[in-house]
Order: structure tokens, then C-alpha cells, then sequence
């Protein structure tokens, strides 16, 4: 890890950009809403073909009125793979480390990107800047740097072009309904939370070894991934942040390495205390290993009239003092989520109402960020001095020549 020197923006500054869009902005033109005609298809590039990757293109076709005519991954054997699935020419099947460039300058109206969380804030920002609207995976990156960005990016085509992050929680029924009534008071003044991502291990893609499994393997890595409290404990924590309509002010942590220690460099479990305005105390935690327990994804937040408790991929409900509210199950919201948003982002697309949710998206990375870091130095750190160090991870990868034409 090293820190970029050249500074970062102000938490102030930051707030101001992305409340409103840079005045003056050059914008290359997009493509017209749905492609040649209105009544064409919306042009859609895919970059990341792994298992989501793959995934996320087939629900776009399914779900919206979009034909993917593009794929980008570093290895030719996941493009070919999704190429051939979805009937894209072998010459629309880019591979490398820049092939995404070659889908980008391509005949896209729109760029899903589902790759590696490092590469999100130069892949995305090509994206914009070449004017196509982004659909953009969770989390926006691994570093503040990163975040910046993308948050950067992204209001200087405010208005212009949708920029969406795929948080599956922030387009449920149930979630939206108990996020509501928090704000209008059914649960009093908060008081405490707790957050929690308990989940078995993951699998591996390749056998660990040279560089090009590394790749494979990434979200074992900390700085391709973040590390498994941004790359995938962000869903609770993001709740908190909406539920609490805020950012922690400082977090303390420790975890550690203790049982999957065959593949990467990723810790395996988290305990982080954060602490939000109004001396609003959260405690976290999270694991990715466990046997005969089941896995459970929780936002509960205390409050002077009482509690809710949210499960992703369970109940969402209210209990209180003087009322509640019954919610529901939410067991369908990885695929229903998803598809939500896919059908909310090419609606905005379609009607020129454009969406942008950068900001929030860079809230809850970095309340991740602010976590990892907190527990890396075993030490009370405020949002303010993560902001200062702006502190960049590099995989410094050393692939080979060869490296897209290995497979698996």
C-alpha cells in the first residue's frame, strides 16, 4: 500500500460536487436514448465475464429492451464464453488489460461493468468520458482515491448521462418501506446499531499459484477487491449509512487471518465500532468461513421508540413502543434487486430523466474503507484523516504475454 501524494478533496468540496454538476462540462455526445431509433434496442457493452458478469448481461437481455453487443474480460476463455451465449461476434470479444478501451470507442449506447473492483474508477471514467451511460457494480472502488473519481466523473455528466451502482437493498419493496419510516420517526431518536455479513467461504476460481490466478482468484485480494469488508460486507453497512442518512465520523477495528489462509491475502473476519453523528455507536462484524451456522446479512438499528430489524434475503420489519410495521420476506432480492435496477436504469436512458447515486455509492465504499483501515491499524480513525491520507492500493500485477489466452 503507499499513499498518493498529490492530495485529495476536501470532505466540503466533495459534498458540493456532488450535490450539483460542474458547470460548463464537455460532454462527447451519447448515442440517442435506445440507439439508432427509438425503437432499437439499447446498445449494451459488458466489461467483466465472470460468474456476475455473465449473469448481469443475460438479465439486461431479459429484463429490458437491450441487445449486449459487446464483452470485455482479461481472459479470452469468460468472453467467449459469455460471447457465445449471447450471439456477440468474435470481434466484439475484447481481452487484456485495455481491451475494455476497444469496447468503449465501440457502438455502445451503455457500459455494464462488473469486473474487479480496482479497475472500476479508470474503467468507469473512460466510460463517461466517451459518453455512455454506466451501470457500475458494488463497490465503486477499493481506495478514496478511487471513489473520488468516479464521484468526480460522474457530476460532470450530471444530467447528461445515468450512472447507477447496482445496491440491490436501495430498489426493494421492503427496505424502501422500513428506510421511510426510520426517517419519519416510527422508531424515535436512534440510539445503537448493529450490522453483521455472516457467510461461508468462497469458491476458488483457479488453483492459487502465478499471476494469472491471482486474477482469477480476486476477490481473495486486497487490493484488486478491497478486502471482504468493501468488496462484499458493503451491502449492511450501506443500509446503516441510509438509514442513519449519514456517514460514520470515525470507526476502531481488528480482525483478522485466522482460517482461509490458502488463497490470497484477504482477512477472513472483521469487528469494527463505528461511530456516527449524534453519538450514534454501530458495532460490526462480519466472517467468510463457518460450518453447520447459517449465513445472515443484518442492518438493525436501536432507536427511543423502537427497532429495526432488516435481513437481506430474509424479514425486514419494525417492532416499536407504540407502533410497528410487519414488512415482509425479501428472499428473491439478489435477482430482483438487480433486475429493478437494470429496469430503472434503461427507463432513465429511455425518458432523459437521468440517475446518478455516485455520491451515496462513495459514502458507503468509504465507510468500508474507513473499517478496513481502522482495523488495519488497530487504532480509532476518523473520517476526516481517511480522507486526508488518500491512501491508493496497487496489485502490481505482472502478467504475462500470454496471460488472456490461459484458461482456467
Amino acid at each position: 500500500m503507499s499513499k498518493n501524494e498529490t492530495g485529495s478533496l476536501e470532505r466540503r468540496g466533495f459534498l458540493k460536487l456532488a450535490a450539483a454538476a460542474t458547470a460548463g462540462a464537455t460532454v462527447l455526445p451519447a448515442s440517442s436514448a435506445l440507439g439508432a431509433s427509438a425503437n432499437s434496442k439499447l446498445a449494451l457493452g459488458v466489461i467483466g465475464c465472470g460468474g456476475r458478469g455473465g449473469w448481469i448481461a443475460s438479465l439486461f437481455e431479459d429484463s429490458a429492451d437491450v441487445k449486449v453487443v459487446a464483452v470485455h474480460d482479461y481472459f479470452r476463455d469468460r468472453v467467449d464464453r459469455v460471447g457465445k451465449r449471447l450471439d456477440i461476434a468474435p470481434k466484439h470479444r475484447h481481452v487484456g488489460l485495455d481491451g475494455y478501451k476497444e469496447l468503449i470507442a465501440g457502438d455502445v449506447d451503455a457500459v455494464a461493468i462488473i469486473s474487479p473492483p480496482y479497475f472500476h474508477p479508470e474503467q468507469a471514467v473512460a466510460a463517461l468520458e466517451a459518453g455512455k451511460h454506466v451501470y457500475l457494480a458494488k463497490p465503486i472502488a477499493v481506495d478514496v482515491p478511487g471513489c473520488m473519481a468516479i464521484v468526480e466523473a460522474a457530476h460532470k455528466v450530471s444530467g447528461k448521462l445515468s450512472v447507477l451502482v447496482d445496491f440491490q437493498t436501495r430498489n426493494n419493496e421492503f427496505y424502501r418501506q422500513a428506510a421511510r419510516h426510520v426517517h419519519d420517526g416510527m422508531i424515535g431518536e436512534p440510539a445503537s446499531g448493529q450490522a453483521f455479513y455472516l457467510c461461508g467461504r468462497l469458491g476458488l476460481k483457479a488453483k492459487p499459484g502465478p499471476e494469472v490466478a491471482r486474477l482469477r482468484n480476486w476477490v481473495f485480494d486486497i487490493a484488486l477487491s478491497g478486502d471482504i469488508i468493501v468488496e462484499q460486507n458493503i451491502h449492511v453497512l450501506d443500509v446503516m449509512n441510509w438509514y442513519l442518512q449519514g456517514h460514520p465520523v470515525e470507526a476502531t477495528g481488528t480482525g483478522g487471518r485466522k482460517v482461509r489462509t490458502d488463497v490470497g491475502d484477504c482477512w477472513d473476519h472483521y469487528a469494527v465500532a463505528y461511530t456516527y453523528p449524534n453519538d450514534v455507536h454501530v458495532s460490526f462484524s462480519s466472517r467468510q468461513f463457518g460450518y453447520g451456522f447459517p449465513d445472515d446479512l443484518c442492518t438493525r438499528l436501536f432507536g427511543s421508540l423502537g427497532t429495526v430489524d432488516s435481513h437481506y434475503g430474509g424479514i425486514v420489519k419494525i417492532r416499536g413502543k407504540k407502533e410497528g410495521w410487519r414488512g415482509g420476506e425479501t428472499t428473491d432480492i439478489y435477482k430482483a434487486g438487480a433486475v429493478n435496477n437494470i429496469k430503472d436504469f434503461c427507463a432513465s436512458i429511455a425518458s432523459g430523466q437521468y440517475l446518478d447515486n455516485a455520491a451515496e455509492a462513495a459514502d458507503s465504499t468509504m465507510t468500508s474503507i474507513l473499517g478496513r483501515m481502522a482495523a488495519y491499524q488497530r487504532r480509532v480513525l476518523t473520517w476526516d484523516e481517511m480522507l486526508a491520507a488518500n491512501e491508493t492500493l496497487d496489485p502490481k500485477l505482472n502478467l504475462p504475454e500470454d496471460g488472456p489466452e490461459q484458461e482456467a
